[in-house]
């Protein structure tokens, strides 16, 4: 039977280990709005294929999911208890400087900027994680990560399905691959609660969009950068007709510059 929204304050792993979700708020959509109104409108017309809000929202989003879970990639090597968790730690840390650096290149092509810093719901979900130790961080890493994957996954769907845009298509193929990996490594921690993190996925709650949107980054800072680990395992990003000297050859058609209104 479905529980309340009272009794999702507690999640019962394994039938003894709790995880207090009172911080948590519900993870929506990694920050993605959900709202349907605009985002199918076209901001810009690239050489790639035109642009809309959705394609923008999206590889925003994905850079500023790397700027919370790769460094708990990097806390889960440090605290993690078990070799599952550590291995779903540098998962994450692989992936996402991939994807980092993805979103790295493409952003400048389309004239899309990103941020430094993810989400204050983002944030939020780091300080549950890392405040905890022991089988408690074990417990909190696996079911949040579990349910912010899950949460994203349909929404990288919509976005390869409907987009027009040969590189965010790109970026939502590199993307959906490695969500899919992320999920399947936190599930092999055996710390998922798997009745609660559907739950979690299905039924969010509705935030201030200040929560869910990663701000801006301050004029002339440095741009952050993930660092790929020694030996990483995620493929590149392919740019759609991109050469051997790195330059991207236009769609047949289409303008040679990108243009962003």
């Amino acid at each position: 039977m479905p529980l309340s929204r009272n009794a999702m304050g507690t999640l019962f792993v394994g039938g003894a280990l709790t995880l207090t979700l009172g911080a948590l708020a519900y993870p929506s959509m990694l920050g993605v709005s959900q709202a349907a109104t605009a985002q199918d409108r076209i901001i810009a017309q690239t050489q790639w294929g035109p642009l809309t809000e959705l394609d923008r929202d999206f590889v925003v989003k994905v850079r500023a999911a790397g700027l919370w879970e790769y460094p708990l990639g990097e806390i889960a090597l440090q605290k993690g208890t078990t070799p599952e968790v550590k291995e779903a730690g540098r998962h994450l840390i692989d992936g996402h400087a991939a994807l980092d650096a993805a979103c790295r290149k493409i952003a400048p092509m389309l004239n899309i900027t990103i941020p430094n810093v993810a989400s204050p719901q983002q944030v939020g979900f780091v300080n549950t994680i890392d405040s905890s130790s022991g089988q408690q961080f074990d417990s909190n890493f696996a079911n949040i990560l579990r349910v912010t994957h899950g949460s994203i996954f349909n929404t990288i769907a919509k976005v390869r399905s409907t987009t027009k845009n040969s590189l965010v298509r790109s970026l939502a193929d590199m993307a959906n691959d490695t969500v899919l990996d992320h999920i399947t490594v936190m599930e092999k921690t055996g710390f998922v609660n798997f009745d609660q993190a559907l739950f979690m996925q299905t039924t969010p709650p509705k935030l201030p969009d200040v929560d869910l949107t990663p701000p801006a980054p301050q004029p002339g800072a440095p741009m952050v950068v993930l660092t790929p680990p020694a030996n990483p395992t995620s493929t590149p990003l392919a740019v759609p007709g991109e050469n051997a000297s790195g330059g991207a050859t236009p769609a047949a058609g289409a303008s040679p510059t990108p243009t962003v209104g």
